[in-house]
Parts: structure tokens; sequence; C-alpha cells
């Protein structure tokens, strides 16, 4: 029997003894077996910091970002081959959808994310601050990524997803990582990391899978490590528990199992389109991936004159799922990912039957097309229905994994929310309601206890993701039972990975580490008007000082007239008794354009392309006339800007063949004290020297 592969300490290697046997969920065919037996764990982590780490850490965010970018589009070209694999897993089209190319999703998702980072190999976290009255001692924090491995372990039946979408994150942080795997369906990930590593788009070092057990992996971590583990809450608490990992402080992260629930809104009635919406949504989650997902829906809240009505529409459209080989297209629900699921889903469905009936769907039969029920882990879509959701606990505290749901009624919507809370923690919830306040009084009650809630109406039924699809920029993760993780989040998930740092100094010093600007730091003489100056000439601290220019009455009355600004104050007539101003004030963005006027060097063509935009800015003191207005002006920071890549010609826009980067300067706005009244950032797209 062949052996899965492990790649570790820069090749593949097949472990001791035969391991655990996998088979073809549709067919029960064997395919492999799977074992780590005879690996040292201790080496594979040592090589994970010692070559992937310093490999990583050398590189830029943008590098980073790119280099995920550049393995995603590489992946797409294998489609075919990953899909044919994922049949074997019990996974549909649409089902494989979700897992591979959602994982490889993350990683277009993440890369982009590039661009909210310094072309650095670390970054300056939020806002820096001034401890001194003369402007010479200030603090700042500074991300820098930590100089483990990222240890994902996985047990859910997501072998694509689950993996691409975790690495992405560590990846773009600087940090390595060791995969483990849902060992069931481990040889889809496989073949997967087979095309990254033939790739050579990671450095040496940066991905390294174990198919099959953990072993004493965890004995060896550190605390510059990170372990994330997604699966159930029990085998998490194993994990978390272990000795070492409590001694070393390692950071966890953990999405756990949970019982997630769908609220039908109290005034949705069958003749509104949220009605409909409502019995889709929990026929998608209760089949799609057949039910194996840590998101899936697992409990269904319905005000109680609706019940009988809810059920039997629930039940009439799972009627209509065919159910079979995902090879054949009219299937819409495959098989479990295992033999071993299905006498585990239930097992768990029978802890359920002491306080509920089944409804629609058996444990014993299920009608298949183009497959065989003794061989292939099958099983049929199961609700359930529990009319005493207060007395009878089972339904808030036993998931089985797999597509099963519990209906349960409610009188009120505070019992609603109550109800949804009962689950102790869990990933997701959906409210299906068309009514704000309904809406409103749910997410401020069900908030503490879930990690994410959609509100889910006719408004945005048709481009919503779905209750249980997660998203790279969102948080993924949930309170309590849920494990109290956050993995993905966009900068969120990114910062699990790195080491937050307070930096204090002189703002030139700490200039001169960060590569950012800071504010009251020594600025440079740039020789030449900076405008002149392409991208790579630019140097951080590049300053000018403009000439001065006198504010008048006449000219606040004419800017008042060309914007149609006349807000009182702006008024030279106004009676000034009781307001904030002393006269006539000119108007915040007269000054921003005065600034504007007096920093840009000439009408003639320069390497500036365009202003790209203004951040952060703030009118701090009231600009009066006969006030002298000069603009101090600082190179920032310079962010690359990637040649936006065309696959057509026509598609090609003016521009698009130009060489260039993002610039961001300081704009301080002065007067005649010597204060400063007013602060923007400004960015400017500026060319690169042509080679």
């Amino acid at each position: 029997m062949t052996k899965l592969g492990n790649y570790i300490t820069g090749k593949w290697i097949d472990g001791d003894g035969d391991g655990q046997q996998l088979f073809n969920a549709v067919t029960g065919e064997p395919i492999a077996n799977a074992t780590t037996a005879g690996l040292d764990f201790k080496q594979i982590l040592d090589y994970g910091r010692t070559v992937g780490n310093p490999a990583l850490r050398k590189m830029t965010f943008h590098e980073r970002g790119n280099m995920l970018k550049a393995l995603a589009l590489y992946l797409r070209n294998h489609l075919d081959e990953f899909y044919r694999v994922s049949y074997q897993t019990g996974a549909t089209k649409a089902d494989s959808w979700v897992d591979i190319e959602g994982g490889i999703g993350n990683l277009f998702a993440n890369a982009s994310l590039r661009r909210k980072f310094p072309d650095e190999v670390f970054c300056i976290d939020g806002d820096s601050h001034n401890f001194s009255k003369n402007n010479t001692f200030m603090g700042t924090h500074i991300l820098v990524p930590k100089e483990g491995v990222a240890v994902h372990i996985n047990a859910f039946n997501f072998p694509v997803w689950g993996m691409l979408e975790k690495i992405a994150v560590n990846l773009l942080a600087g940090m390595p990582a060791v995969v483990k795997p849902a060992t069931v369906t481990s040889y889809l990930t496989e073949a997967v990391v087979k095309q990254i590593i033939a790739s050579k788009i990671l450095p040496e070092g940066a991905l390294q899978l174990i198919c099959g057990s953990a072993g004493d992996l965890l004995d060896h971590v550190n605390s510059q490590d990170v372990v994330t583990f997604t699966g159930s809450a029990s085998t998490g608490l194993l994990l978390k528990s272990n000795l070492n990992i409590l001694r070393e402080n390692v950071p966890f992260n953990m999405e756990a199992d949970s019982l997630n629930c769908i609220v039908l809104g109290e005034n949705v009635t069958p003749d509104k389109p949220e009605w409909d919406i409502f019995i889709k949504e929990i026929r998608r989650e209760m089949t799609l991936k057949a039910g194996q997902r840590c998101t899936g829906i697992r409990r269904i809240f319905v005000p109680e004159n609706k019940m009988e009505d809810i059920w039997k529409a629930i039940s009439a459209s799972l009627s209509q799922t065919t159910i079979g080989n995902p090879l054949n297209e009219k299937v819409r629900m495959g098989s479990l990912a295992g033999q071993g699921q299905k006498l585990e889903v239930k097992a768990q469905v029978q802890k359920l039957l002491a306080s509920s009936r089944i409804v629609y769907g058996s444990l014993d039969s299920v009608e298949l097309v183009d497959a065989d029920a003794t061989k292939g882990a099958f099983i049929s879509p199961i609700l359930l229905m529990n009319e005493t959701p207060f007395a009878a606990k089972e339904a808030h505290e036993v998931e089985a994994f797999g597509p099963v749901s519990t209906i349960m009624p409610y009188k009120n919507f505070d019992e609603a929310v109550i109800l949804s809370k009962l689950g102790k923690g869990s990933l997701c919830s959906t409210v299906v309601t068309a009514n704000y306040q309904e809406a409103r009084q749910y997410i401020i009650g069900a908030a503490t206890h879930h990690g994410r809630i959609l509100v889910l109406n006719n408004e945005c039924a048709k481009e919503s993701t779905g209750h249980g699809s997660p998203l790279p920029l969102l948080i993924h993760g949930g309170p309590g039972r849920a494990g109290g993780g956050e993995e993905m989040g966009g900068l969120r998930g990114v910062k699990h990975y790195l080491q937050r740092t307070a930096l204090q100094g002189s703002p030139t010093t700490i200039t001169a580490i960060t590569n950012v600007y800071q504010q009251n730091a020594a600025g440079k003489d740039p020789g030449k008007h900076p405008f002149k100056k392409y991208f790579e000439e630019l140097q951080i601290g590049d300053q000018i000082i403009t000439e001065k220019r006198i504010i008048t009455s006449e000219d606040i009355d004419r800017f008042a007239d060309l914007s149609g600004d006349h807000f009182y104050a702006h008024i030279k007539t106004t009676d000034f008794t009781g307001t904030m101003f002393e006269q006539q004030v000119a108007h915040g963005y007269f000054i921003m354009s005065i600034a504007a006027g007096l920093f840009v060097d000439s009408y003639e063509k320069n390497p500036v392309l365009l202003n790209y935009g203004i951040d952060e800015l703030r009118f701090t003191k009231p600009v009066y006339p006969g006030a002298s207005i000069h603009i101090r002006f600082t190179c920032k920071e310079k962010l690359p800007n990637d040649k936006r890549i065309v696959e057509k010609p026509e598609d090609m826009k003016r521009g698009d063949d130009i060489e260039k980067g993002i610039v961001k300067w300081l704009v301080e706005m002065i007067d005649e004290t010597g204060e400063v009244t007013g602060l923007a950032t400004i960015l400017t797209m500026v060319a690169k020297q042509t080679k």
C-alpha cells in the first residue's frame, strides 16, 4: 500500500510502519497509509526555525505578499488535479470549490494585505505618541516576526482551505509553518503541498507537512512558536493543556466545533422573501460538505407558532437533495469523510434523541444515486425537533458533525437571544429578518457569545457568502466553547505571528530605525524640490519649508463663493458672541488648498504622476485674516505600487505600463507663531526611473 509522504527538513520522507489506512469515502476502496512514526519532531521544528524563519524574516511584507500571489496563481493551474483527488473525500463539485478555490482565494486576499504594510521587514503598529514638552522624546509600537514556527493542527475535513487559510497569514507575517491536516483526508493536502514544493515559490523551510499523528510535536515548541488548532473542543483542551505549552507560554489559537444557530425573526411570514431565504440557507448549510463544517447550523430557532410550517418546509427542501457519488452531475450531497465519521455522527444523534425526535431523515437508510450505501460513508440529512429547549440541554451541548440540525421554538425574541447563547460560545450565528430593530436587538444581545453574526434578508441574500463562509478579512473564531481564538481577520490575523514591542527615543532616532518619518524629527535637505525626484531618489525625511502667504478676508470670501461653503463662521458680518471663534475664520479646506499651492513646485511635468489622496487631515487651530501661513513638507513613507496584470491588451489602461510607487508626505500648516494649524498626510503616485 502506498504511503503518504511527509515533507520535512527539505525532503519527502515516509514514516515507519503502516500507520492509518485511508479510504475513498465514496467507494470504500483503500487509497494510502498515513504514518509519522519514526519522525524526529524536534528536528522538524528546529529546521523551520533555523532555515525557514530567517529566509522569511529577510523578506519585506510586500515581497511576502507577492510570494503569496504568485503561489495562488500557480495553484490555479492545477485545479483539475486537485478536484480529481477531492472527489475521493466524498466532496461534490460545490464542496470542492469551497475547499480548493476558497483556499486559493485566501492566498489572494492575504496577498492584497501587503498594501496595508510598509515595504519593510517589520512595521509600526498604531499611533506614535509625544511624551515631552520640547518634542525630543516619543514612543511608538513596532511589530516584528516571531523567531519560531507556526504549528497548524487541523482535525476537520477541509484539507486545502484548512491549510491555505492558515499558512497565508503566517507567511505574510514572516513565519514558517508545520502543517498537520486531518489524517482521514490528508491525501488531498499532500497533493497540494507537492505542487507548492514543486513551484519553488516558497523559500526552503517555509512549509513542512506531516500526514498522520502529531506525536510529541507540542513537547518541543517554545515561546517564539505559535500553535493553532481546529477541531473538537475536547481535543483542543487536551492540546492546550500540554505542560510545555503552559510552561513556555506558547500562543495557542483554537477554533473549535460549536453549536452554531440560525434564528427566524418574529415577523417573517410565508409571503415574505425572508421565509424562503431562511429555508434555503438551512438546506445549504446542512448539505454542503455533508454538514462537516465547524460553522454548520446545528440549532434552528423559530417562533413557536411557526414551528410546524417551518419544519415541514425544511423537510420538503431537504427531500429535493440528491445524495450519492459526487462524480455524478445530478448529486448535490456527497458522503462523510469516512466510516469512522459516520459512526461518530450516528452516536451523537443517539445522544440528541434523548430530548428530541427525528422529523426528517433516517439513521438507517439513505437513497443514493450511483453509489453503494454499504461501501461509502453516506448518511441521510437529519432534522430533529426539540420542543422544550430550556429544559432539555442536549441540543445545546452535543454536536453531530454531519448533516444534522435541531429545530426549537421560542416564545418571544428575548427568548431567541437567550437560546442562542446556551451553546456557551459559537463561531457564528445568523438572524433572518427584515426588521432592523429586531436585528439590532439580536446583535447587541447575542454578540457576546458569537464570533460572527450574519443579518440575512432580501437586501443581501443574492450576494451574501452565507452563514458558514468565513471571509479572510474578517475574524474566524468565537468565544467560550468555540475556542476563544481569532484566526484570519485581515491585519488582526497577521498580528498573531508578530511580536509587539514598545519603542522609545527621539523622533529623529525612531525615524531612522523605522524608515517612517515621525513628526518633530530632523528633516533632510533634498537638494532639489522633492517633486523633481523619482521614486528611487526620494529619501525618508526629505523636507522643504515653503514661502509664507498672508490670509485675507477677501481670500476667505472668494473661497466661500467658489466652494459654496457659507458656514456662518466664514462670514465676516457674523456676530461671533457665544461661538468658538473671535472673528471670521478661514475654511480648513482653503488652508489645505493654500498648502498645495505652496508646496507644489511648478507647472512643468515631473515624476509626480498624480495626487492619490489625503489621509489623517486635521485642523488644529483657527486661522484668521492677517495670519501668515507656511508649510513644512516632508517625505514620510514610500510604498511600492505593483504593475497591474492584464490578460488582454485591450484591458490595458492608460498608465499601466508606467513603473511607479506611492509616496506619503507629511504636510504641516504652520502660522506666524510657529504653531501647527493643520496636519495632513497626502499620497502621490511617483514614477520610477526608466531603466
